[in-house]
């Protein structure tokens, strides 16, 4: 090889060389940029990751956090929370893992969630109603009690076709629908419509127990009834079936674009909007889509209103200690923030 050939190899080596080192440093720094929050995620990012971004710099300093790995689970109306809230605490505080945990028979739901909790296989669960004194009797017996921590306003939307014309409904008159006495629109001020009556079954969960307790007065459902499984199921059934209704949370009913949310009244005339007003119409949507009536869940002024809550077992242990530093890191204004744009109302 010739002098000059050789110069030109070791020249060029030179080049690829350097240019190997520059490439490795530029991508350490890159990587350690993202690491430490300094770098913005590509367009795309869930809502998660926009949600939980004031959180990456911040360091975990919610009090009283046990490490480890905690299984929780219960509602299905907190799934929202788990998505878009949980998420920001697992990437503040990765030393304290949640793992969301099904029942091992059943539907999940707050109900069944307090069951595994009883039964010591959960940590705390998440609830979309009070716990029942038959439930803490049970505990009691196990050697706990259980505390349950309000961190949440939701509120009970009532789903139908877009095509019906009615003002909106009064407790009284929904009550009378789910049990069978009102069988036809005309005798709530609609049309001669029959009605075509939604839910899901009692073992479901949280939010059909609440409404037999606080709505039906406790009286069982009508034989009009139809059960379904899920909310999706039942809000394309009511967006197909003119006299369809249907009941669920708020943040599961208010924004969609293929039904329409009811009013409701203590008394006849006197109906508040589950949504902000103006209402959004079909033409409207997904363009734009209404809105919680925050306002008026708050207030009590909209009739069917509930607290979401942490349940925590009494019993001086880890379990204990996870379920109080999860519920109040909830109740911090951070995460009540992000409960607020999961589609909930703030506690405090």
């Amino acid at each position: 090889m010739s002098h000059k050939n050789e110069t030109l190899s070791l020249f060029l080596a030179a080049i690829i060389t350097i240019g190997l080192i520059f490439s490795g440093l530029w991508f350490f720094m890159e990587r350690w940029a993202q690491l430490n929050g300094t770098v913005a995620k590509p367009s795309g990012s869930s809502n998660t990751d926009n949600s939980t971004k004031q959180f990456v710099n911040n360091k975990c300093n919610v009090a009283n956090l046990p490490e480890g790995t905690f299984n929780y689970g219960g509602s299905t109306t907190w799934a929202p929370i788990r998505k878009d809230v949980d998420s920001a605490l697992d990437s503040l505080c990765p030393q304290f893992s949640l793992r969301y945990t099904q029942p091992p028979l059943g539907q999940a739901g707050s109900g069944t969630g307090i069951r595994m909790l009883i039964d010591n296989q959960l940590a705390f669960s998440q609830s979309s109603r009070s716990v029942k004194a038959e439930e803490n009797a049970e505990a009691k017996e196990k050697g706990f009690s259980l505390k349950e921590i309000p961190v949440a306003i939701d509120g009970i939307a009532i789903a139908v076709n877009h095509n019906l014309n009615i003002p909106g409904l009064t407790v009284a008159q929904l009550k009378d629908i789910y049990t069978g006495k009102i069988t036809n629109w005309q005798q709530a001020g609609g049309s001669n419509l029959p009605i075509t009556v939604y839910s899901r079954s009692q073992e479901a969960g949280g939010t059909v127990e609440f409404f037999v307790e606080n709505v039906l007065n406790k009286e069982k459902f009508g034989a009009n009834v139809s059960y379904i499984g899920t909310t999706t199921e039942a809000i394309r059934k009511v967006a197909a079936i003119p006299g369809g209704i249907y009941y669920a949370s708020a943040p599961e009913v208010v924004p969609q674009c293929t039904i329409k949310s009811l009013p409701l009244g203590r008394t006849s005339g006197q109906f508040v909007p589950p949504y902000q007003e103006p209402f959004v119409p079909l033409s409207e949507c997904p363009n734009k889509r209404n809105q919680l009536n925050t306002q008026a869940f708050r207030s009590g002024d909209y009739a069917i209103t509930r607290n979401l809550f942490v349940i925590v077992k009494q019993n001086g242990q880890t379990d204990q200690q996870a379920g109080v530093a999860y519920a109040n890191w909830l109740l911090t204004p951070q995460s009540q923030e992000l409960i607020e744009k999961a589609g909930f109302v703030r506690i405090k």
